[in-house]
């Protein structure tokens, strides 16, 4: 995988506070032309630095009031590739993580009360087999929600600097 360097990563700074910001935008604060920016720009994606884009969507303006993490706990660690597909059946999940520690799973979802909750605990997500054990934490708020810090070319050694320009 190649390199970025500190041009990619003034890109990177400016695009991931605003997505929809114009390239002419973009080139005007980088100091070069709006091909540049976007020839960088779909390098990046190419190269899946760049993964995705979009708009940020509120989930209780949708109805969804709950936001809950389920700590999973699998019969079997190994268990989690036949039980990773049923909570991708599960439309209110978001995000799930294989991770080290107390949970062989960690599941983000939303719900639109307690009660909807409940539903997705006691007839979805327990009632998946080899699923043994489940801990609920409810966020109560939200405080950060941000992407990857872009490190800066001061913070890395020099080697690390050597994607090769193609404008």
């Amino acid at each position: 995988m190649e390199k970025i360097d500190k041009l990619d990563r003034q890109i990177l700074d400016i695009i991931s506070q605003n997505a929809r910001i114009p390239f002419r935008d973009v080139a005007e604060q980088c100091g070069v032309s709006r091909a540049a920016i976007h020839q960088r720009v779909q390098r990046m994606i190419e190269n899946k630095v760049i993964t995705g884009s979009g708009y940020h969507i509120n989930p209780k303006v949708l109805g969804y009031a709950s936001n809950a993490y389920i700590g999973v706990k699998l019969e079997k660690g190994s268990m989690y590739r036949e039980v990773v597909p049923e909570f991708e059946k599960i439309a209110e999940v978001t995000e799930c993580h294989y991770t080290t520690g107390p949970y062989t799973l960690l599941v983000k979802l939303f719900a639109r009360d307690n009660e909807h909750l409940m539903d997705l605990l006691n007839n979805k997500i327990q009632e998946i087999p080899g699923v043994v054990a489940t801990e609920t934490m409810i966020s109560l708020s939200q405080s950060v929600k941000r992407e990857v810090p872009i490190v800066k070319n001061s913070d890395l050694d020099e080697d690390d600097d050597s994607l090769e320009d193609s404008e």
